[in-house]
C-alpha cells in the first residue's frame, strides 16, 4: 500500500516535536505512534498496541541486540576506567610535562592534545580536560573564552572521529536503522569518518590556530583583553557555578594510567582480531557486530583483572560497579530502541521512496549530502543533542541515499557532521554547559566567541559536501 504524503508526516512530526520540546524521547515516541496510526488507518488502540510491541520487536533483531548490549558494556567499561583512576592517572602523566609549557601557544597546544587523547566521552572529555588544563591556561593568561573553545572543540568531535567508545556502537546502530546491511555497517562507519568534514575541519583547524597563535572576531578581542588587562573573563560576564576538581569519585588512592591504556588497547586489538578472523584475513570483510561485542567484552575482562589484582575491587564489587556504569548508558540505549523502531515505521510507510520521487523531480541527487548536513545542523542546534539528531535524521536520509544511489558513507558523514555542529554551537547542549563549568567561561560569551570559528568550519563543510556530492 502506498501512503503518499502521509508517509512523511511521522518523521516530520518527530523533527518538529524534537525542536519544540527539546526532548528526543517524546518526539520519537509520538512519531512512531503517529506512524502506526497511519499504517492502522488511525485506529488508536491498534496503533498504540503496535507502538508498544514495535519497541519490543526491535530487540528480536540479533544485530540490534548486539548494539544495545555493546553500548551498555561500553558504559560499564568507561565508568570502571574512570573510577579505577585510569583517566586520572593518564591525565597526571600528561600534566607532568606541563613544566615545558612556558607560553600561551604551548598552553593552547597542551589543551588541544589532552582533549584529543581523552576521547572516551564528550561530556567526560569536557569535564576532565577543562579541569586539568585550566591551571595551565590561567597561568599563561589564556582567556576563558579561548580555553572553552579548545576544550569543547576537542570533545565530541574527537569522539566521533575516534568512535572507540559508546559512539561507535551507537553510530553502527543508526546506520542499520537507516537500512544499511548489518554486515556492512561497521565498514561503512569507517568509510564515513574521513567524510565527516565538520569534525575533521574543527579538530585540525583548531590545531592550526594553536600553532599559528592567531584569532579573529570576538575571540581576538577576548585574547587581547586577557593580554593587556589580565582579565580572563569579560567584565560584564556572569560566571556560572563551576565544577570543582574533586577526586572523591575515585575508588583508589593511586591512579594509574595503565588502567585506561590497557583496556583501550585490548578493545582495539580485540575488534581488529575478530574482524580479521571473520573476514578470512581481510578486516574490511569481517563481522563488525561480533567484533564490537568481543572487543568490549575482552576490554571488560582486562579491566577486571587490573582492578582485582590492584585490590581496588573484589570480583563481586567489580560486577556491581560494572552494572552501575552500564546504567549510565540506558538513555542512549533507549534512544537507539526508539530510533530502530522509527526506522521500521519509516520503512513500512515507504517514506524514503516517496521523498526520493519528490527529490528527483525537483533537485539533483548530488545535493542530498549538503541538504542532510543542513537539516542535521538545524535539529541538533535547536535540541542540543547530537545523539538524538543522529537517531532522527539517519532513518530519514539514509534510505533516500540508498534509493537515489548517493554515496552512503558521504550521507552518513553529513549526518554525523551536522549533528555535531549543532550540538557544538547550541547553548543548551550538555557539552556546552560542562565546558563552561570546568573552564569558568560564561555560556553566552563562549557561544559568541566560538561561533565565528564553527560557522567557518561549517561553511567549508557545505562546500565540500556540494563538491563531493557531484563527484562521488
Amino acid at each position: 500500500m502506498e501512503y503518499g504524503f502521509l508517509s512523511i508526516l511521522p518523521p516530520l512530526l518527530t523533527i518538529v516535536l524534537a525542536i519544540l520540546t527539546k526532548n528526543v524521547f517524546i518526539a520519537l515516541f509520538i512519531g512512531v505512534f503517529f506512524g502506526f496510526c497511519v499504517i492502522d488507518s488511525f485506529q488508536i488502540i491498534a496503533a498504540l498496541n503496535a507502538t508498544l510491541n514495535g519497541f519490543v520487536s526491535t530487540l528480536e533483531s540479533h544485530s540490534n541486540t548486539i548494539v544495545i548490549a555493546s553500548i551498555l558494556m561500553i558504559g560499564a567499561l568507561i565508568y570502571i576506567i574512570e573510577r579505577s583512576g585510569g583517566i586520572e592517572g593518564f591525565v597526571e602523566l600528561m600534566v607532568r610535562k606541563k613544566g615545558l609549557i612556558k607560553s600561551k601557544r604551548a598552553a593552547n597546544l597542551f589543551t588541544w592534545l589532552v582533549g584529543v587523547l581523552v576521547f572516551t566521552s564528550g561530556s567526560l572529555s569536557c569535564l576532565v580536560v577543562g579541569s586539568v588544563t585550566r591551571p595551565v591556561n590561567d597561568a599563561m593568561k589564556v582567556s576563558h573564552e579561548k580555553s572553552a573553545f579548545l576544550v569543547h572543540t576537542t570533545s565530541t568531535p574527537v569522539c566521533v572521529l575516534l568512535p572507540l567508545s559508546g559512539w561507535g556502537a551507537s553510530m553502527i546502530g543508526y546506520l542499520t536503522s537507516g537500512g544499511v546491511e548489518e554486515s556492512q555497517a561497521a565498514t561503512l562507519l569507517v568509510q564515513s569518518i574521513p567524510l565527516n568534514f565538520y569534525c575533521m575541519l574543527a579538530v585540525l583547524g583548531t590545531l592550526v590556530l594553536c600553532l599559528l597563535g592567531k584569532d579573529f572576531g570576538p575571540m581576538k578581542a577576548a585574547e587581547l583583553r586577557a593580554d593587556t588587562t589580565g582579565q580572563l573573563d569579560a567584565p560584564s560576564a556572569t560566571r556560572m557555578e563551576e565544577v570543582q576538581d574533586d577526586k572523591s569519585y575515585l575508588d583508589t588512592e593511586r591512579p594509574l594510567a595503565r588502567n585506561m591504556i590497557i583496556p583501550i588497547v585490548v578493545l582495539i586489538l580485540g575488534v581488529l582480531t575478530v574482524l580479521t578472523v571473520t573476514g578470512s584475513g581481510n578486516p574490511l570483510d569481517g563481522d563488525g557486530m561480533n567484533a564490537l561485542l568481543w572487543g568490549v567484552f575482552l576490554a571488560l575482562v582486562a579491566a577486571g583483572i587490573l582492578c582485582v589484582s590492584q585490590k581496588i575491587y573484589s570480583v563481586t564489587q567489580y560486577i556491581e560497579v560494572a552494572f552501575k556504569g552500564a546504567s549510565g548508558m540506558l538513555s542512549i540505549a533507549m534512544i537507539l530502541v526508539f530510533g530502530f523502531t522509527m526506522g521500521t515505521v519509516v520503512s513500512q510507510l515507504g517514506t524514503g521512496l516517496y521523498l526520493c520521487s519528490i527529490f528527483e523531480r525537483f533537485l539533483s541527487p548530488a545535493l542530498l549530502p549538503v541538504l542532510v548536513f543542513l537539516m542535521a545542523c538545524l535539529i541538533s542546534f535547536a535540541t542540543g543533542t547530537s545523539m538524538g539528531t543522529m537517531a532522527i535524521t539517519s532513518v530519514i536520509c539514509l534510505p533516500m541515499a540508498i534509493q537515489l544511489g548517493v554515496s552512503i558513507p558521504l550521507v552518513a558523514g553529513a549526518v554525523w557532521a551536522g549533528s555535531i555542529f549543532g550540538d557544538h554551537c547550541s547553548p543548551i547542549s550538555d557539552t556546552t554547559i560542562m565546558t563552561c563549568s570546568t573552564t569558568g567561561c560564561n555560556i553566552i560569551d563562549h557561544v559568541k566567541t566560538q561561533s565565528p570559528y564553527c560557522l567557518a568550519f561549517a561553511g567549508l563543510s557545505i562546500l565540500f559536501y556540494l563538491v563531493f556530492g557531484f563527484v562521488m
